[in-house]
């Protein structure tokens, strides 16, 4: 099995700054593409941004330019830099990633979620 463990969520003023990190652990034979998603009450998830293996990133419109997508593929670690946050990027957010475990086979693998909450 394979396991991801977010932290770095909490409670930020608006204009500030937090850092999500998430580790995967487990069966894992090599990790594809990683990312992170988000889902605010009432709405559904969507992506907030992605990053292939080799470093190629998707970053949604809505934060494009204040948060930034990374990852180390040693340590089998994604981050995520959330700068100028805002109210609305108050929701929970989740990690995900595409492994391809030792026994064979691409799975798709979710973390239990971070809340990340933006006050005015």
């Amino acid at each position: 099995q394979v396991q991801l463990v977010e932290s770095g969520g909490g409670l930020v003023q608006a204009g500030g700054s937090l850092k999500l990190s998430c580790v995967a652990s487990g069966s894992i034979s090599s990790i594809n593409t990683m990312g992170w998603y988000r889902q605010a009450p009432g709405k559904q998830r969507e992506l907030v941004a992605e990053i292939t293996r080799g470093g190629s990133t998707n970053t949604a419109d809505s934060v494009k330019g204040r948060f930034t997508i990374s990852r180390d593929n040693d340590k089998k670690t994604v981050s995520l830099q959330m700068n100028s946050l805002k109210p609305e990027d108050t929701a929970v957010y989740y990690c995900n990633a595409w492994v391809y475990i030792i026994m064979g086979g691409t799975h798709n693998y979710w973390g239990q979620g971070t809340q990340v909450t933006v006050s005015s």
